[in-house]
């Protein structure tokens, strides 16, 4: 859904819509003509990290509901949006001051979670560049721009509640945090409590637990450069990252649906996302 209709929705709403703001940072699969070292990569080695059909698991409460909502069209592998421009090292720019191993898997990723090489050698500058051109900078734009036309329309004194919107593989790899563990249905996370208040934090952990999935709190996933970034609560921007286990809803061998499960899953996460919603005019 483009920016436009999300400021055209806050005007027919007014203020009974709630301020409540949804990315969804690395559901694209698109890979930008910049990032021609990926186009050779088979399915199975390029779908591997990443979010694949989250985006649709969410769309139907997303739609429901109105929820403004920040969706990114192109690859993790090229442009990984839950980054800093400045996360590149040695192996993915050439001339990067940072020493080589810093940002493996930083804006542009140089090998998997697998640790399987992803990129044949670092960039120039240049290439770099353009991709933050059309990947990095419009994105973010994006998500200022309408959290802007959100907070605007509540008043200087109300908050953003925004959720950045992740899957998980079932296991942690060694290139993990948590290596040879299985994980839980969800990960939720706040930067151990600085990108949320409590309160929200906890309304979004009980929203998950209400329809029966297991749920952990800021491991292995303490949120990424989105809550890191944004998640402001001093400041009134409240940031909260969801990790959605694909053994859900997926085989994560061959990336595609587990059709009852997938069916079965986003019934879940679509009432989760409206009890959260629903929730936060008691904030």
């Amino acid at each position: 859904m483009p920016v436009k209709s999300f400021v055209e929705f806050v005007k027919r709403r007014g203020p009974g819509f709630k301020p409540l703001l949804v990315t969804l940072p690395h559901s694209g699969e698109l890979i930008p003509p910049e990032a021609a070292w990926l186009k050779a990569l088979p399915e199975r080695l390029l779908m591997y990290d990443v979010d694949r059909y989250v985006d649709e698991l969410y769309e139907p409460i997303l739609s429901k509901l109105g929820i403004p909502t920040v969706v990114a069209p192109y690859h993790r592998y090229a442009c990984d949006l839950n980054r800093l421009a400045s996360d590149v090292d040695e192996m993915s720019v050439i001339g990067s001051t940072n020493k080589r191993g810093m940002f493996p898997r930083g804006l542009h990723w140089a090998i998997t979670t697998e640790g399987e090489p992803l990129m044949p050698g670092p960039i120039p500058v240049e290439t770099h560049r353009a991709i933050l051109a059309r990947c990095f900078d419009p994105f973010h734009r994006a998500v200022c721009e309408v959290a802007g036309v959100v907070r605007r329309a509540h008043g200087a004194n109300a908050s953003l509640y925004h959720l950045d919107l992740h899957s998980m593989p079932s296991f942690g790899t060694r290139e993990h945090r948590d290596p040879g563990s299985w994980r839980a249905d969800l990960v939720v996370s706040n930067q151990d409590g600085k990108s949320s208040s409590s309160r929200f934090f906890q309304l979004v952990c009980e929203a998950g637990r209400a329809q029966g999935f297991t749920v952990a709190e800021n491991w292995p996933y303490k949120g990424g450069r989105i809550t890191e970034f944004y998640g402001r609560p001093a400041e009134g921007w409240e940031t909260i990252q969801i990790e959605l286990n694909r053994k859900l809803y997926m085989n994560e061998y061959t990336k595609r649906k587990n059709a009852l499960p997938f069916r079965e899953t986003q019934l879940r996460v679509c009432r989760m996302l409206e009890q959260i919603e629903a929730q936060l005019s008691g904030m």
